[in-house]
């Protein structure tokens, strides 16, 4: 009887460990698994470094849903309201519209 409670009280307390630790597990958003190669890229706060980005842009709306679009595919945004494009490398620089303009802000 004292083998079977000893047993009982010990499975408890690992399916509480394994709870808690899948809680913390869920909480932590700073890294996320992508690919087939399964590496762990950082996540980027799009729309705030696009906002800052395109503050002092004649059209801010429009540069920020560009700006979004480029943040989501190249998975960067230069730093700085203007230039830079070269930071995030050909993904960024390389993207255009249906007229064949710069995309990316």
């Amino acid at each position: 009887m004292a083998l079977r409670l000893l047993l009982l009280v010990s499975f408890l307390l690992v399916c509480t460990i394994q709870v808690s630790s899948d809680i913390d597990l869920e909480n932590s958003h700073a890294q996320i698994v992508k690919g087939a190669n399964r590496r762990l890229l950082q996540t980027l706060d799009c729309g705030g470094l696009c906002k800052e980005r395109c503050s002092l842009h004649s059209r801010p709306n429009v540069c920020t849903r560009a700006c979004g679009t480029c943040c989501y595919r190249c998975k960067c945004v230069p730093p700085g309201t203007s230039g830079n494009r070269e930071v995030c490398g050909k993904c960024y620089t390389d993207m255009t519209t249906h007229n064949n303009q710069t995309k990316c802000p």
